[in-house]
């Protein structure tokens, strides 16, 4: 009888499982990250979309699935002392750039109508698959917004036209009922970001910000070396607390919105719950910063017994940029010593003084024995 209750119960916590994991309805994930602003003074929001594209890469989602939108390109501004590379962190060994990103519009291509036929599916049939949003009624998307805003309800693109919060609700709208989403997380980092939820009116969304209406949202990590910041506040933390999730975590959204209060972020973050139709505590953090696995069935026997090959013989790879150092340790740890290298010039301005210091003391007669 013992055995048979402990069967029993060992059943219904499966069963609890498989229920948490099919009770989204969602088969795909999706992410759309844009960048709005340009200008070098603004390096620290491209560094918080790539933070975040980071994220969702390690968790599972892959490149077709992630419309990544840049206004401006910093790994190739003149004025990085780095080129291709941008670090999220001031110890620079974070470089969120990596060697496999895969910007689908950069530049002058963010704009918002651009955005907005993205979100809706408008867009030109010359339109290649890798700038499409290709989702549909089982889909769970994750939109990640991070600009400039300095008024109530508009966030600016490019630093010379603004969306506002009204052309968002619309928009969603319009991926609601042409069901190109099963349940939909959108996240602004942004001054007043709250604003820019306020007219949300679509079922099944949930929404974050940075700041409440009349806040301002802080920058974080300023660097000498290249003489802006190099993160926000709240996408600093929010990649903090992404690195300690993984594929099979149980963290839910109400972690997410205890992610930077307002000791650390010192501008107010906000969230909606409203629209949406589960309990935001039964909404697992990789149901949308992760991906749906896909699992083949197979009848074939497969050899589990085969010959074990010595490490030695074992082809070492390079690791990508998602496999460095988890960013929780890099941001707690004190910045490295550096090599000191002679500035330019030293070397020669050493050797004049050397020339002066024999001439005064021997006269121009001795020179030759130096050479």
């Amino acid at each position: 009888i013992r055995f048979t209750l402990l069967f029993n119960h060992y059943c219904l916590l499966i069963l609890a499982k498989a229920g948490q994991f099919f009770s989204s309805g969602h088969t795909n994930n999706w992410a759309v990250l844009v960048c709005t602003s340009r200008f070098w003074f603004n390096y620290r929001h491209v560094a918080n979309t790539l933070s975040v594209y980071r994220s969702v890469k390690r968790l599972g989602i892959p490149d077709s699935h992630i419309v990544l939108m840049l206004a401006d390109d910093m790994a190739c501004n003149h004025r990085n002392p780095k080129p291709a590379t941008v670090f999220s962190h001031k110890n620079m060994e974070l470089n969120v750039y990596g060697d496999d990103v895969e910007v689908d519009y950069r530049g002058y291509e963010v704009t918002v109508e651009n955005f907005l036929r993205v979100l809706t599916g408008r867009l030109p049939p010359s339109t290649p698959r890798s700038k499409r949003l290709l989702s549909d009624d089982h889909s769970n998307i994750l939109i990640y917004l991070t600009g400039t805003s300095r008024w109530n309800g508009f966030l600016k693109f490019q630093d010379s036209e603004e969306i506002s919060n009204v052309e968002l609700a619309d928009a969603f709208e319009q991926m609601w009922t042409k069901r190109r989403y099963n349940e939909l997380l959108f996240i602004i980092d942004t001054c007043q970001g709250a604003s820019m939820y306020e007219r949300f009116y679509s079922p099944n969304l949930m929404a974050l910000a940075s700041s409440q209406v009349g806040e301002d949202s802080l920058s974080h990590q300023p660097d000498l070396a290249i003489g802006v910041h190099l993160m926000d506040r709240y996408t600093f933390y929010l990649l903090e607390f992404l690195e300690d999730i993984h594929p099979a975590s149980t963290a839910n959204m109400n972690d997410l919105f205890k992610v930077c209060p307002k000791s650390q972020c010192v501008s107010t973050p906000g969230h909606r719950t409203d629209l949406f139709l589960r309990d935001p505590g039964n909404v697992l953090i990789t149901d949308f910063f992760g991906s749906v696995r896909k699992v083949e069935i197979t009848m074939e026997t497969i050899n589990l017994t085969a010959p074990m090959v010595p490490v030695s013989e074992l082809k070492t790879e390079s690791q990508s940029y998602v496999d460095q150092l988890p960013v929780a340790e890099i941001i707690h740890q004190k910045p490295k010593q550096r090599d000191w290298h002679p500035p330019d010039g030293f070397i020669l301005g050493l050797w004049t003084l050397i020339l002066l210091v024999f001439f005064k003391t021997y006269g121009a007669k001795h020179l030759k024995h130096i050479f």
